[in-house]
């Protein structure tokens, strides 16, 4: 089944109107409140952290006034944010009530975790009860050389230490052996966050903790597997529509069927939209506030590096110009951070923090107008105030 709507249905927006009205989902034109941290956790989609720091600069972004205690505290005192593997199998920040939504309805993506399992020629029903002994122990958050403890003697079996080296060099890894290979704790952790039975829990010194979602988070909600789908798809177009079927697999990294038999689920609410010739679908329901977009000023901002707003669709050109894409879109999947003016990237900016002293080097491609280069500096203080620092510097290269 497809899911195409005729041409003929379409209505038609403007590339202005599609920027304006993706910002301001984003949150991106008007700050959202500090206590609506988890409302734009999930507006958003979800905040990428594999850099904790970048999914923390994602969040200051979006919400007036917000500290790194305001996450800290969402995360780990009042639990309303929550830290787990779900979408494309990376690390995000999410909203703890959506949990379902973002980890279940990323269910298909572990096929290619188990695939890769398959081709490693390791069973599968081993594979699970290591899984399933490591989330029987996770009534309270452990480290992974305590669930390694839990599982050993859950399973009566004994740990396996295996060296190797990395990118910091040789290092030591802790697993399990299965028909002659050894599943490390990382790999078992990871596939137990993507069946959404465990979650991160608070650090312990510089060791993360991992925890059972049901006993950590409190507003546990589960849902199917299928309903989570498609609300997953439903938060993803609100966040980046106008998109189309291959943006939303390539935003999930599922497979194209998989993505094709939830988006044909879903396509009795979407609608079609023409942008400058192309087709994308929106949520019927959000046919009104994509036709009033605008931005009434203008809209500047710093971005981090894997800011979700980079991530929605695969076309870039609405975002940066050719001749500047492989300095945003770098070699190995590293995004850079980059200088957001009305919904268009004019530069790339980088931070370091020193003590009570955080500097900021900021890297545009042209030419910026007085008012931008004044707006870009309330920024980068507004940023060392999130921060916590009592000096901030601004350099242009």
């Amino acid at each position: 089944m497809t899911a195409r709507a005729p041409v003929t249905d379409a209505i038609c927006a403007s590339p202005d109107q599609v920027s304006a009205f993706r910002l301001s989902r984003h949150h991106l034109v008007q700050r959202a409140p500090a206590s609506a941290l988890a409302q734009v956790a999930g507006d958003m989609a979800g905040a990428q952290a594999q850099v904790l720091s970048a999914a923390q600069i994602s969040l200051w972004a979006r919400t007036r006034g917000l500290s790194v205690e305001d996450v800290e505290n969402a995360l780990w005192r009042d639990r309303t944010l929550v830290k787990s593997w779900c979408i494309r199998g990376a690390l995000h920040i999410i909203p703890s009530k959506d949990f379902a939504v973002f980890v279940r309805g990323s269910d298909r993506r572990n096929a290619r975790s188990t695939a890769w399992l398959v081709r490693a020629r390791m069973p599968i029903d081993a594979v699970d009860r290591l899984v399933e002994a490591m989330r029987d122990g996770l009534d309270r958050p452990l480290t992974r050389s305590e669930i390694a403890e839990r599982i050993a003697a859950s399973l009566g079996i004994k740990s396996v230490e295996k060296s190797h080296r990395g990118w910091g060099g040789a290092s030591t890894a802790t697993g399990f052996r299965i028909a002659g290979k050894m599943l490390s704790i990382d790999g078992i952790v990871f596939l137990a966050c993507l069946r959404g039975l465990a979650c991160f829990g608070p650090a312990r010194g510089a060791q993360a903790t991992f925890v059972r979602p049901e006993k950590w988070l409190p507003d546990w909600n589960d849902l199917p597997v299928e309903k989570a789908e498609l609300e997953l798809l439903r938060r993803y177009l609100r966040a980046h529509g106008p998109a189309t079927v291959r943006d939303f697999a390539l935003w999930t990294y599922m497979t194209a069927p998989d993505s094709r038999e939830i988006w044909a689920r879903l396509e009795p609410e979407m609608a079609p939209v023409d942008v400058g010739g192309r087709i994308g679908w929106v949520l019927r329901e959000d046919l009104p506030a994509l036709r009033r977009s605008k931005l009434d000023e203008a809209v500047i901002r710093l971005l981090p590096s894997f800011d979700a707003f980079l991530l929605g669709v695969k076309d870039k050109s609405h975002l940066v110009d050719p001749a500047h894409y492989k300095r945003v879109y770098r070699p190995q999947g590293w995004l850079s951070p980059v200088v957001l003016v009305d919904g268009r990237v004019v530069g790339v900016w980088s931070h370091e923090r020193k003590g009570v002293r955080l500097s900021a080097r900021i890297t545009p491609f042209g030419r910026l107008s007085p008012m931008v280069r004044s707006r870009i500096k309330e920024e980068a203080d507004d940023l060392g105030r999130f921060f916590g620092v009592r000096d901030t510097s601004i350099r242009f290269s």
